[in-house]
């Protein structure tokens, strides 16, 4: 997992697997810096995601109400489609390159 927060957004750009084994690294350390410095705009970027399991779909699951919390927005960036498939019915937006969000957010 690889973080950059720039100009009020949070990048996480995940590589291999989302799974049981490595979940605990969103849901320990990523999720309480959202809360604690009130985050407002994530960006998973997925390019590198290989594969994702249900506890992967249910740390994002936690993200999005973290970022719910602070009125903010979840966006998925470079999705192919079986990790899209996998996370279809969380009804995120998602972009194709990480510089769309900023139009994304000021609309």
């Amino acid at each position: 997992m690889d973080l950059e927060y720039k100009k009020n957004i949070l990048f996480v750009r995940l590589k291999g697997h989302l799974n049981y084994k490595n979940t605990y690294k969103i849901n320990t350390f990523l999720n309480p810096v959202v809360m604690k410095h009130k985050i407002k705009y994530l960006v998973y970027n997925l390019e590198d995601l290989e594969s994702i399991d249900s506890s992967g779909v249910d740390a994002i699951i936690h993200s999005k109400r973290a970022i719910k919390s602070n009125q903010g927005k979840l966006v998925m960036c470079h999705t192919n489609y079986k990790i899209k498939n996998a996370l279809r019915k969380l009804r995120l937006p998602s972009i194709d390159k990480e510089n769309k969000i900023y139009k994304l957010i000021e609309a």
